[in-house]
């Protein structure tokens, strides 16, 4: 059987609003938006990677809150687990991977195209936002 690998995707909440990532490649993808995130590393969890990836891809500090609940086939081999996070330090800046950052409040989360694949976490995220509970307390 074939090992699926872990795409970790991050509904970063600040201020009431959710981030969106404009993708600037690959080309398939250029122009759609995500949640911004990227693979698990060997050795890492899925909060450790979305820490990683959202330095690497935004320059910003995130607290990884809670997963969301269900995972979204990817490509083939690859499935998308979403976690809740807050804005800790930094101002996101589109370092890798992204041409535009928009932060969305729950009622504006459809004025942009996301990927079909984030579509029902970017839901459950903007349903948490509009009843003021991004995540329970740790």
């Amino acid at each position: 059987m074939a090992t699926v690998r872990v795409v970790v995707g991050g509904a970063v909440f600040h201020q009431g609003r959710l981030l969106a990532a404009r993708r600037s490649a690959p080309p398939e993808l250029a122009g759609r938006w995500e949640l911004p995130g990227g693979k698990l590393e060997p050795g890492e969890s899925a909060e450790q990677a979305l820490v990683r990836e959202l330095r690497e891809e935004l320059g910003v500090e995130a607290e990884p809150l809670e997963r969301l609940a269900g995972e979204w086939p990817l490509k083939p081999g690859y499935v998308l687990q979403v976690f809740t996070a807050r804005l800790v330090a930094g101002e996101p800046r589109p370092l890798q991977d992204h041409d535009e950052l928009r932060w969305l409040t729950p009622d504006r989360v459809d004025d942009v195209d996301w990927l079909e694949q984030d579509r029902p976490a970017v839901a459950l995220a903007a349903r948490r936002l509009a009843t003021g509970d991004p995540a329970p307390p740790r």
